[in-house]
């Protein structure tokens, strides 16, 4: 059997191609594909060819981030998931084409265990369930109490995300951001833009903050702002360091705490359908652009390149046939 999929040939080129898919075993389901979206660190690393071997084994298709619907059921699965729509976190159902994380297909197999049912959620916005848990495992890994301040440095997805979450446990937030087009997105107790002709972040939050969560993935960024950390207050770090450079003696006068996070834990998944579910987190204001599959050389483009793309949806719904 084949389908269509993105697929990463070279460093910087993808387009679509016609892959071949595995036989299906007695617990996989069936997904036809409806959205997907473009991961702005693993898959800007792979298109790139940046990432580690093996998952740089080219050509390739990327993604983690499916949505689809249930279309046909191995022997063993319940018939109650036929025409249920679901979230898959990437699919190794490829023959004769590496798969990392194998997402972005219009049709794709995986094991029944491993998909996300999405139940009471807009399909397209299950494309952030796995964001969202990543942004979750931190906020977990960092247990904010009722009262504690916490500033959240950078609004791409992850870090808007980070800040719903920590409100959500009633923690006073702060989010910081150099774009104001994402900060038009933000949700938080202080929103602060920065950049050359502002005040400093230190002028604008006043008080200092227990903790810090680092979402940019730039350790310049991160150095800048340790002054405002608390005695004993914690670094959170979500997002992605080819290495670790800060200035140690303000770590040290501020007992600073680093704490890392990587993805989701179990159920961290199911815990953000259900907060998307029932209104808790609000995640459609995160869903900036969306573009057919048709024009997925365009797409890269914008969700890695345009500064006002926050989060880009891939509609597969018109896919070419094979």
């Amino acid at each position: 059997m084949k389908t269509k999929a993105v697929v990463i040939s070279e460093p910087g080129k993808v387009g679509l191609a016609e892959v071949a898919l595995r036989p299906f075993s007695a617990q996989d389901v069936i997904v036809q594909t409806a959205y997907t979206s473009i991961s702005a660190g693993t898959e800007r690393m792979l298109l790139a060819g940046q990432m580690p071997h093996p998952m740089l084994k080219l050509p390739v298709i990327p993604g983690y981030e499916t949505v689809g619907r249930v279309v046909e059921l191995g022997a063993d699965v319940d018939p109650a998931w036929l025409n249920r729509w679901v979230y898959v976190g990437g699919a190794q159902c490829y023959d004769g084409i590496n798969a990392a994380w194998g997402g972005q297909s219009a049709q794709l197999a995986a094991d029944v265990n491993r998909v996300i049912p999405l139940d009471g959620v807009q399909p397209s916005h299950g494309v952030l369930l796995a964001l969202a848990a990543t942004a979750l495992h931190g906020i977990n890994l960092l247990n904010p109490q009722p009262g504690d301040r916490l500033l959240v440095l950078g609004q791409g997805p992850v870090g808007q995300l980070a800040a719903r979450l920590a409100r959500i446990r009633g923690a006073w937030v702060a989010v910081v951001d150099r774009n104001p087009n994402r900060l038009a997105h933000a949700e938080a107790d202080q929103i602060v833009q920065v950049g050359d002709g502002l005040p400093t972040l230190q002028e604008q939050v006043e008080g200092g903050v227990t903790a810090v969560i680092e979402a940019t993935g730039s350790m310049e960024a991160l150095a800048s702002i340790i002054p405002l950390l608390g005695l004993g207050g914690t670094l959170l770090l979500l997002g992605y360091y080819q290495t670790l450079n800060l200035p140690y003696m303000p770590l040290f006068l501020k007992e600073a705490r680093l704490l890392t996070a990587k993805e989701w834990a179990p159920g961290d998944l199911l815990h953000c359908r259900d907060l998307i579910a029932d209104g808790t987190l609000d995640v459609a204001a995160m869903l900036t652009h969306c573009l057919p599959i048709t024009e997925v050389a365009t797409a890269y483009d914008v969700a890695l390149n345009d500064a006002n793309c926050l989060k880009l949806v891939l509609d597969w719904q018109n896919v070419p046939s094979n």
